[in-house]
């Protein structure tokens, strides 16, 4: 240890000066000797000294390049052989000895040559490195010089922050107390589990003694360890809130359509999450285009697939209410069997034109990785474009329903049919627009669910009750309650699939609704109406 500690303050006081031919004698005879130690220490000092020299070097060990010939060490580069001291070339030795590196002394090459980009002139570089080290530094007790060069010379905010973390995890293997105790209550502003992780030890007991012995030490990793716990509950329920808004994103499209076609027709549509899938398969047909004709403009085949899957979704339903459901009206079980067949003729219609397995379909490329709000908690791009494209489309039909004559009739319909027919209302065409855009906007689902979900025939049976339960808890033909259902239903499940499991949480839900239904049988919002009955 001793031999260690005097090559590397050797090293670091030729690196402190203004210019520097080679590397150290001291630094070459430790790496050439057959003492584990010395190597260690040879390796820590040339981390330290961090210039061109030294970066090579490391670089050579790596490749297991260096060698001894005679008297000096030299790196050999195909046929050329080089000083290991300065880069310059030497006649070919008849056979050098090459240096052989275990595996814990390879790890600390790898983690010094990671360290050196830290002093790279490139800011991305820098960060990539920084975060590089946060995520696997191992015993950085050697880099900590390296650190604090690194740390002075750094402008950008970042990778400031990381450097002090690097440093003061690297400070936890300090012989000074002071300088463990600084390092504990820089670690204890962090909201990493794998901070918390690294200061778990300091509290333990090794037999009847504590693996810290400083008193104050412990205590501050006690108070430290319970910071980052409080940070991280708050990061937890953070990321649950937006995992739930996100699945409500999707409850919401889906039972947005099925809020009108219920809303308006009384039907119970069970090919609702058929239309899903068809949306979805929309997307994975123009995926499949784009790949083919327009290879360039591939990351761009979801923004075509939305009109793509609303048009087609849209024409299955009008074409289900042309052919079937129009003349069911009034007869809701038979309705019910009816649709749960069409649903049956869909899904075997899937199976035949795209098989019977899951599909794939790839985000684009600027919807992959996400924003990284904390150490655990990073919000995926793909779910954040769902939860915009959701209020987008609820936009969209707000207008729609509110500030056009279509959306008009369509209220007009669904609060008193009998009354819209004698003024003049076409009740059977609106039916059958209503059916469409309905069915279009479950399309538009199918097309987001694609994004997070896998593509197959039976798709959009896991949603087609979650769908209906949207419906009835907000209050029919209410898009109000459809929103707060939709969102309320999606955080609350995720909550509960964190206490009970999936199934547990999926019944209580199931249960609160039939008791919510039996105190308020209309819902969330309740329709005006005088024959809303």
């Amino acid at each position: 240890m001793k031999r260690l500690l005097l090559i590397l303050s050797l090293a670091l006081g030729l690196g402190a000066g203004a210019v520097r031919a080679d590397v150290a004698p001291e630094v070459l005879k430790g790496l050439a000797s057959e003492d584990f130690d010395a190597k260690q220490g040879a390796v820590a000092a040339l981390a330290s000294v961090g210039d061109a020299d030294a970066a090579r070097l490391l670089k050579a060990l790596s490749d297991d390049a260096v060698a001894v010939a005679g008297d000096k060490l030299v790196i050999v580069a195909g046929e050329q052989v080089l000083d290991a001291a300065n880069g310059k070339p030497l006649k070919p030795a008849a056979s050098p000895d090459s240096i052989s590196l275990n595996n814990s002394l390879r790890q600390q090459v790898d983690g010094a040559l990671a360290a050196l980009r830290l002093l790279s002139a490139d800011k991305t570089e820098r960060l990539a490195a920084a975060k590089a080290l946060l995520a696997d530094m191992g015993d950085g007790a050697a880099l900590l010089p390296l650190f604090d060069k690194a740390l002075k010379q750094e402008q950008d905010g970042e990778i400031k922050t990381i450097l002090v973390q690097l440093q003061a995890q690297a400070s936890l293997s300090s012989p000074d107390a002071a300088a463990r105790l600084q390092a504990v209550q820089t670690l204890g502003q962090s909201a990493s589990p794998a901070v918390k992780a690294l200061l778990l030890p300091l509290i333990e007991k090794q037999g009847d003694t504590f693996a810290e012995p400083d008193e104050k030490v412990r205590l501050a990793a006690q108070t430290a360890i319970k910071a980052i716990d409080g940070r991280l509950v708050w990061s937890d329920t953070a990321g649950q809130i937006f995992t739930g808004i996100s699945l409500g994103s999707i409850l919401l499209l889906a039972a947005l359509g099925l809020a009108i076609t219920y809303g308006v027709m009384g039907v119970i549509n069970m090919a609702h999450g058929e239309l899903l899938m068809v949306g979805a398969y929309s997307a994975y047909a123009m995926q499949a285009l784009f790949r083919s004709r327009f290879p360039d403009f591939v990351d761009y085949y979801v923004v075509a697939a939305v009109p793509v899957a609303f048009f087609v979704a849209a024409a299955v339903g009008m074409l289900m209410e042309r052919t079937v459901i129009r003349h069911l009206y009034g007869r809701p079980l038979e309705t019910l069997l009816a649709t749960w067949g069409l649903s049956l003729v869909l899904i075997q219609a899937a199976r035949l034109l795209f098989g019977a397995q899951n599909v794939e379909v790839a985000n684009p490329a600027w919807m992959s990785g996400g924003v990284q709000l904390a150490e655990n908690l990073s919000l995926p791009w793909n779910r954040l474009v769902i939860v915009a494209f959701s209020g987008f489309v609820l936009l969209v039909v707000w207008l729609l329903m509110n500030k056009t004559r279509l959306g008009m009739f369509v209220r007009a319909v669904t609060q008193n049919r009998p009354m819209a027919g004698c003024v003049g209302v076409p009740t059977a065409r609106i039916d059958t627009l209503a059916f469409g855009i309905g069915s279009g906007i479950a399309g538009l689902g199918g097309v987001a669910l694609s994004q997070i979900a896998n593509v197959g025939p039976d798709m959009g049976q896991g949603y087609i009750v979650d769908s209906f339960m949207v419906v009835v808890l907000g209050g029919v033909g209410q898009l109000a309650g459809a929103v707060w259902a939709a969102l309320g239903l999606g955080v609350v499940t995720k909550f509960l699939e964190g206490w009970a499991g999936a199934v547990i949480a999926k019944i209580l839900v199931l249960v609160f609704i039939i008791i919510f239904i039996q105190k308020r049988p209309q819902g969330l919002f309740a329709l005006k109406g005088r024959f809303v009955d």
